[in-house]
């Protein structure tokens, strides 16, 4: 073999890119000292979504049927609840100012904030500490598809308890109340959760939410419709 001080340019280039190759071969690249997640099983995080409370989360042990703990959105938010208030507020004005817009035939393409995008991430970040602080082996969400029914229920529920006895009141109550409370972008939270899910590698579960209930009972009732039907796909 001729000697280096002999060879081309390319040549040089060439054994020094195999030399490098080599250099990788024998020394492989340490393994992560940090193992990836591993929950258990039995273990799962229910996530409710309704009108008035956006958000509720309940622990569930779904061998022992009992929960381990919950969490309103005020707690999920902690210090930052005001955020929320404020996102409401902000909806509250873009839907006044579009409606004279619409009134007036005038341009009515107001953008949003993304104070909600911003909440939205917060809450998938608790929600995920969450789950790796009692070892779940999942987090359940609702089917989006559901959620017209699941709010409409909501606000029904709402209507007999502040008006019963009434049909035409109750009619006039549930109006009024869709006009002064504003739907969450579900759609972009759920998607916020299995985002930040497949970063630790948690499994995101969907399962049936019930539409009566409180919405920690729904949180919990959502995990353990999740758990059963894993049960009953393995028979």
């Amino acid at each position: 073999m001729k000697e280096k001080s002999d060879l081309s340019e390319t040549q040089l280039a060439f054994i020094k890119r195999k030399e490098s190759t080599l250099t990788r071969i024998n020394n492989s690249f340490e393994r992560p000292s940090q193992l990836l997640y591993q929950g258990q099983s039995h273990i799962l995080v229910g996530v409710s979504l309704g009108l008035e409370k956006p958000v509720s989360v309940a622990v569930v042990d779904a061998i022992a049927g009992r929960v381990l703990a919950y969490r309103s959105i005020r707690q999920l938010l902690g210090d930052n609840y005001e955020l929320l208030n404020r996102q409401r507020r902000q909806q509250r004005s873009s839907s006044h100012e579009r409606h004279k817009a619409q009134k007036s035939f005038s341009p009515n393409q107001f953008g949003t904030s993304e104070l909600g995008q911003y909440v939205d991430r917060l809450l998938a970040k608790e929600i995920i500490a969450i789950a790796q602080t009692y070892k779940a082996g999942s987090i359940v969400l609702p089917k989006l598809g559901d959620m017209r029914e699941i709010l409409q229920c909501e606000i029904q529920a709402l209507a007999e308890t502040k008006c019963p006895g009434s049909v035409e009141i109750q009619q006039k109550y549930a109006k009024q109340y869709r006009v002064n409370v504003h739907s969450w972008s579900y759609g972009r939270l759920i998607q916020s959760i299995q985002s930040k899910a497949a970063q630790i590698g948690i499994v995101i579960e969907e399962g049936q939410q019930p539409v009566r209930g409180s919405p920690q009972d729904k949180a919990k009732e959502l995990a353990l419709c999740a758990y059963n039907l894993r049960l009953t796909k393995r028979i």
